[in-house]
């Protein structure tokens, strides 16, 4: 079993914009005008085209899916909210907060998924919505496949029983613990503030107030054979907490992260990361500004085996 999935699934946007709905509880998002909603939408594109090429540059496997018009998704960009695949073959759907996010919830991408990849069930989890209790994916879990252990910070959009039911469903274990920026508001979703790689670790300290969790957090982590590699409050807001793993068709592996979060980094920071893996930077500026969400959350790993024709 591997932490890095050899092949991930983007979604082209077709109405990129800023959520009212997620704002509510995402304090990375800016707000965008009326007036300049078309301009937005037409940057992300850009943005999205720009980060492919890159991504097919480096010889990585991405599947690209082009959003549909209607309805209105402005945060389709985010797929890895909305389903997640695991190495045992299953494909998972989940409980989202947000009505409008709903709508990003595909069968067409889940056939798609069946045609190209051997997967054994598909499984949702949307029914808790009805319950008002949700868990959005990767971005409310942050997974470490190899020692089988999930990692979460609880939030409006990350619910605790959810998160525990899953998990164990498919024979993980749960750390949770709290997190907040520095207004004393809950962090939206894990993997603003967290990410985990093959031998080593990006957390936000400063998120975790209790010293408790926290020493808790940094041994498991420790004796799990990761490296701690620690981000302050102020590049977490840059997404410098937000990046992923992946490996190319050759194996090669690399850290995604944004242009901002590169930058963000301090040099000891990068060479620390650039010892497990290459780093791979990509100018997302306005989907990071109106969607509050990074490269990470552009990404949906695919951990199937490919069919082979």
């Amino acid at each position: 079993m591997l932490q890095t999935a050899a092949s991930i699934l983007m979604v082209r946007p077709a109405c990129f914009g800023y959520n009212t709905e997620t704002a509510l509880s995402n304090a990375f998002q800016q707000k965008v005008s009326k007036k300049n909603k078309k301009a937005t939408s037409e940057k992300a594109v850009m943005e999205f085209d720009r980060f492919i090429a890159q991504l097919m540059e480096n010889d990585i496997d991405v599947m690209v899916i082009q959003d549909t018009k209607k309805p209105e998704k402005p945060d389709a960009v985010f797929p890895n909210n909305w389903f997640c695949t695991l190495p045992s073959g299953i494909v998972c759907v989940f409980p989202m907060q947000s009505v409008i996010r709903r709508g990003e919830k595909r069968n067409d991408i889940l056939e798609m998924l069946t045609e190209r990849f051997t997967v054994k069930d598909v499984q949702d989890w949307s029914e808790y919505e009805a319950e008002e209790k949700y868990l959005e994916s990767t971005g409310s879990m942050v997974i470490a496949h190899i020692s089988r252990i999930i990692y979460a910070c609880i939030s409006v959009r990350t619910n605790r029983y959810v998160l525990e039911q899953f998990a164990r469903a498919y024979g993980y274990k749960v750390f949770a613990f709290a997190a907040n920026d520095e207004n004393g508001t809950a962090i939206y979703h894990t993997n603003v503030m967290m990410h985990i790689g093959e031998g080593y670790a990006v957390v936000c300290t400063g998120c975790i107030t209790d010293k408790a969790e926290l020493a808790a957090l940094k041994q498991l982590l420790a004796s799990t054979g990761h490296e701690i590699i620690e981000i302050s409050m102020v590049q977490m807001r840059c997404f410098s907490g937000n990046m992923i793993q992946v490996r190319s068709r050759r194996g090669k592996k690399f850290t995604i992260l944004s242009e901002r979060a590169y930058e963000s980094l301090k040099i000891k920071q990068r060479r620390k990361i650039q010892s497990y893996s290459h780093l791979l930077k990509a100018d997302i500026a306005t989907i990071e500004n109106a969607g509050g969400g990074g490269v990470r959350c552009m990404i949906a790993e695919i951990f199937l085996f490919l069919i082979q024709n």
